[in-house]
């Protein structure tokens, strides 16, 4: 899976950089909006029953995809005439030009989204990452092969939506395939209300996180327009490629961790190895990019996109600061203490929007940077669950590397000194102990 982000993430880098060169900051701007609103639609009407059929302890019987299915369909169908009709009430809050139009047509496509999710749940409840690796890097492909030639055309904004829908097509129709799960209707009450019954509760948190894919469009896109859109959504965009290592391990966590949950020492351990893991993983190559991103973003995306700077470490902060602990949601989501999750949410959302409603019509861009900092200060919520729930889990390794990739990353702000706790512990001998040991894990893993 990691591999999988990786080569992602070069396809990604190059297929961004052509498109958002040849349609501008606006059109993209306006497609990011609309797909920022998408996203958090899609995962409310999710309920939680991908994650159901992938932790559910035990055997599962094909009734119970079945039954996934079914409510899915229903669901998938009464959101999407929701949205249909919300989309002009949308357009009158985030005054981006063309926002009902572009987001009429990328709503269409939330049933096809939703009905893929238990061919999907299928692949990852067995654990075959390959297969949904490989799937979902063709989808990638998929889109910008259509994306770039209808940009070079002209097409402006529509150019990535139409790649977008033969992105979903693609994959749906590709997950089916592979899981070699044919749906049908059914439907059994109990089945039902042991569905619903875990998936809200662990949808209620998801909604909650997911209200960040909203302060882009709805906060930024309210007071800054499509353009700062844009830069917000390009930077998310390039970190996101950057942290696929941390994608790739939210993605296995649930599965994995789920295996881990009657060892609640083991579970701890898996926290404290995942943390050292992707800090030591994710920061290096946030730094990097940092470094160079003075000289690589008007090269190879043009001038116009040189804001993209100014809340590009603050960003990165942000996602390095999730790595430490999103393994931690994760073992809560195992054992069942969605709850906690959640008010672990509640209090980052209302740090980090509230936060952008205040900063970002006094500071511009740079006010969302600083929003995203002070939601950091959730993240005590989350450990005090952790500590309450499991053990605490060792900082120590993680959090010094954590400090100085932080120092690293503001480094082009505050003067090149502050790269040399990151070079202390570049030449601290125990570092490359540590690197070794996870070399020949990964090395293990791979030829097994």
């Amino acid at each position: 899976m990691a591999l999988r982000q990786g080569l992602g993430m070069l396809i990604g880098v190059g297929g961004v950089l052509v498109l958002t060169r040849t349609i501008g900051p606006q059109a993209y701007g306006i497609y990011a909006g609309v797909l920022g609103v998408y996203a958090y639609l899609h995962s409310l009407s999710q309920w939680g029953i991908g994650v159901y059929l992938i932790r559910r302890e035990g055997e599962i019987k094909e009734e119970a995809y079945h039954q996934a299915f079914t409510f899915l369909l229903v669901l998938g169908g009464m959101f999407t005439v929701l949205a249909w009709f919300a989309a002009p009430l949308l357009e009158s809050w985030v005054r981006l030009p063309t926002f009902t139009s572009v987001a009429r047509t990328v709503f269409l496509g939330l049933l096809l989204n939703l009905l893929s999710l238990p061919a999907l749940a299928r692949l990852e409840r067995g654990l075959q990452y390959r297969q949904v690796a490989m799937i979902e890097l063709l989808g990638q492909i998929t889109f910008y092969l259509i994306a770039l030639p209808l940009a070079f055309s002209g097409f402006g904004m529509w150019a990535p939506v139409a790649g977008w829908w033969a992105q979903q097509t693609f994959i749906c129709g590709l997950y089916y395939r592979a899981s070699r799960y044919r749906p049908r209707l059914y439907w059994n009450h109990n089945l039902f209300r042991e569905m619903v019954g875990y998936g809200l509760s662990y949808s209620a948190s998801i909604w909650v996180w997911q209200l960040r894919t909203l302060v882009n469009p709805v906060i930024v896109g309210r007071f800054g327009g499509a353009e700062m859109v844009g830069y917000v959504a390009l930077t998310i965009r390039m970190v996101e490629t950057l942290s696929f290592v941390k994608s790739a391990t939210w993605r296995l966590s649930i599965a994995v961790l789920a295996k881990l949950q009657g060892d609640v020492k083991r579970l701890t351990q898996a926290i404290t190895e995942g943390m050292q893991l992707q800090i030591l993983a994710l920061g290096p190559i946030l730094v990097v990019f940092g470094w160079a991103a003075p000289w690589l973003v008007p090269l190879l995306f043009g001038p116009q996109w040189l804001p993209v700077l100014e809340v590009y470490p603050f960003i990165a902060l942000s996602y390095l600061a999730n790595a430490m602990f999103n393994l931690h949601s994760s073992a809560l989501y195992v054992l069942r203490y969605n709850l906690d999750v959640t008010a672990f949410h509640i209090v980052h959302i209302v740090f980090f929007a509230g936060s952008a409603y205040l900063l970002v019509p006094r500071l511009g861009l740079v006010g969302y940077g600083w929003a995203e900092v002070v939601a950091l200060l959730s993240y005590a919520i989350i450990h005090w669950y952790v500590l309450k729930r499991v053990y605490a889990p060792s900082y120590r390794k993680a959090g010094k590397w954590f400090f100085a990739f932080v120092l690293a990353l503001f480094s082009p702000v505050l003067g090149w000194t502050c790269n040399l706790a990151m070079v202390a512990l570049m030449l601290w001998p125990g570092t490359w102990r540590e690197f070794q040991i996870y070399i020949r894990m990964v090395r293990g893993i791979a030829s097994s």
